[in-house]
């Protein structure tokens, strides 16, 4: 048997979320499970019933019910979950409005700006409107060339909010790259920065997309964001407006358009080792309690908590991250490289902006851990950190 490396106190235990789970479950089904194992047998032996609970747990926002569960659980792929049911992510991401921070960013060499969850309710439905206005319809793609800032998940929210797909690229892709995408998915719309910094350099965009939009005639909108300067001359972009110039200034209030519960909702895409990237189109229930789940239970995050994953738009990783706005938390986003000025930079950050709950890949660690600074870092920060 392996040796226990470490356990949590019995009042640790009660304070978390999968305890608290744990509690309704036994009190929803009669049943008396008293530990982590005997729960997840049962998720599985009874997948469809654990699945139904969560929704339950989780209070997913909805205007309509769902008429069953699933319709043939053996199915895979093709099994129908929640049909019948008409919701919208965005609602459930933006259920708090009020003053608490709801995103904060902070890009390579500058000072951290926020906003809280009535600031982003506001500007969202700004995005919305304009959107609408534009003739924008669910199912419609939109998407998204941007670096990780708060503009970014606005945009996701806004197209999420009237039932059109989201879809992003990292800005340090290359055209092909982003056509090998986007023109499989012909997007209406298009989000991009101006630029982007990366250790220590800046980097233009406007440049690409002036070529990428040639080559994609399904654009109509090429909304441009600040992000070198306040005043980009975007003028080889055709059909281009600046983001603020394109938020509606007093929108009505947002509206939420309710889809079915497998509506699409996000397209990723494989890594394009094999040929063209594959898509991956992802569904507004089921992305909405698989990161409920993982966040709310796996992951026991909550209001107070500052959750924050190194990561790109171009990885899932953004897209789970985001959804801790479903449980009021402070999401903390990072653009830039995770070594400049020093490799002690994301740790700084960490400390300085309390985040207390730190995602990052496996990757990053060993790169730490072959430049020398795994001892540095513990003398620093006084943690441990093992590559184990």
């Amino acid at each position: 048997m392996s040796k226990l490396l470490w356990q949590p106190a019995e009042e640790r235990v009660k304070s978390t979320n999968m305890y608290h789970f744990m509690k309704y479950v036994n009190a929803r089904h009669r049943m008396n499970f008293t530990n982590y194992g005997a729960l997840y047998g049962w998720s599985i032996e009874e997948s469809p019933v654990f699945w139904e609970t969560l929704w339950a747990y989780s209070e997913v926002i909805h205007s309509q019910s769902y008429l069953r569960v699933v319709d043939d659980i053996k199915k895979m792929p093709g099994a129908r979950w929640f049909e019948g049911a008409r919701l919208n992510f965005a609602e459930n991401l933006l259920r708090y409005r009020d003053d608490r921070i709801a995103l904060s960013f902070k890009g390579e060499g500058r000072s951290t700006v926020s906003i809280t969850y009535g600031e982003l309710y506001h500007r969202v439905a700004g995005l919305a409107q304009s959107l609408r206005d534009l003739g924008m319809k669910p199912g419609d793609r939109i998407a998204g060339f941007m670096p990780n800032m708060i503009e970014t998940v606005i945009a996701m929210l806004a197209a999420t909010s009237i039932g059109a797909v989201w879809s992003s690229c990292s800005p340090d892709f290359g055209i092909k790259g982003v056509l090998d995408r986007f023109g499989q998915i012909e997007p209406r719309v298009l989000f991009t920065a101006d630029g982007y910094r990366y250790n220590g350099k800046e980097f233009d965009s406007l440049e690409r997309i002036s070529e990428i939009i040639k080559q994609l005639p399904s654009i109509e909108k090429v909304i441009v964001v600040p992000c070198k300067g306040s005043d980009p001359d975007f003028g080889t972009i055709h059909n281009g407006v600046l983001f603020e110039d394109f938020l509606a200034t007093e929108p009505t209030d947002l509206h939420f358009e309710q889809v079915p519960a497998n509506h699409p909702l996000y397209i990723l895409y494989s890594s394009g080792t094999t040929g063209v990237p594959k898509c991956i189109v992802h569904g507004v229930a089921g992305t909405l309690l698989q990161h409920i789940k993982e966040l709310k239970l796996h992951s026991d995050v909550k209001r107070e908590d500052t959750i924050f994953y190194f990561t790109t738009c171009g990885w899932m990783m953004w897209n789970w991250l985001v959804s801790s706005l479903a449980l009021g938390a402070r999401v903390f986003l990072y653009d830039g490289s995770p070594f400049h000025p020093d490799p002690a930079a994301m740790w700084q950050m960490t400390q300085d902006e309390k985040i207390t709950i730190y995602g990052t890949s496996a990757k990053y660690l060993a790169a730490l851990e072959k430049a020398g600074v795994i001892s540095t870092l513990k003398r620093k920060f006084r943690f441990r950190l093992s590559s184990h």
